[in-house]
């Protein structure tokens, strides 16, 4: 058999009461004064008995706890009664909390009520108006020309827009030794002089690159150096004398 469950007057279980009695003696909840609760809650306890009222189990631990509490209060154990104290401050905040949240979604919500699934519904896919022969052709007309318009654009179109000179970085390396095997040397950025476009930029810093690399130039000084032809460089498909 299942716990027997009740209300008295307007009390919920033993937390119910204790808030009731706090606010009755204009008490602060977060400085209970057990001695000032516990006659009250006992008579209480003895009123439902009275009435024939089969107390559960939560009232009766709740009585025994405020009577240990009691007893704790009176003995030079300021620390374990200060626990107890807080420890039931605790339990009275949150249920005070959570019944006046309770309080709130009642308003708001009711439980009276029932609800089911939505049901699914039989559409027609079946067209039921009428079309004139001319207004089908210009709906035709119009989808043909949108259709056009969401066409990809031909190759073509962009020929003038990312097309560009390839600048291959042999082609530069050759320019970069005829230019040095006059002179011998020259300004770092002297070698830039008549590039036109980015790629032959980048071709010309790629092919001086590969000439530091193979040791046929050096590269003296900092910022705008010199670039210096090495003696045992050749110029390429030209014989040594």
């Amino acid at each position: 058999m299942g716990k027997l469950t009740y209300k008295l007057s307007s009390f919920e279980g033993p937390l119910d009461l204790l808030l009731f009695l706090i606010r009755k003696n204009k008490l602060n909840i977060c400085d209970i004064r057990i001695a000032d609760l516990v006659g009250q809650y006992m008579e209480q306890v003895d009123a439902m008995q009275e009435q024939n009222m089969e107390v559960t189990s939560e009232f009766l631990e709740m009585a025994a706890r405020l009577v240990y509490m009691k007893t704790v209060s009176l003995l030079p154990k300021p620390e374990e009664a200060e626990q107890l104290r807080q420890d039931l401050t605790g339990q009275l905040l949150q249920y005070d909390e959570c019944r006046r949240a309770a309080g709130i979604l009642g308003e708001h919500f009711s439980f009276d009520t029932i609800t089911r699934p939505p049901e699914e519904i039989q559409f027609d896919t079946a067209y039921h108006g009428k079309i004139t022969p001319a207004a089908l052709a210009d709906a035709y007309g119009s989808a043909v020309g949108r259709g056009r318009r969401f066409l990809p654009p031909k190759p073509e179109e962009f020929s003038g827009i990312v097309s560009y000179r390839v600048v291959s970085i042999t082609s530069r390396i050759v320019g970069i030794l005829r230019r040095l095997w006059k002179t011998g040397m020259s300004r770092y950025k002297d070698l830039y002089n008549g590039c036109r476009g980015r790629s032959e930029l980048v071709a010309t810093f790629l092919a001086v690159l590969e000439l530091i690399k193979g040791q046929r130039i050096r590269l003296e000084g900092e910022g705008d150096g010199t670039v210096r032809l090495l003696k045992k460089a050749h110029f390429p498909g030209r014989r040594k004398a």
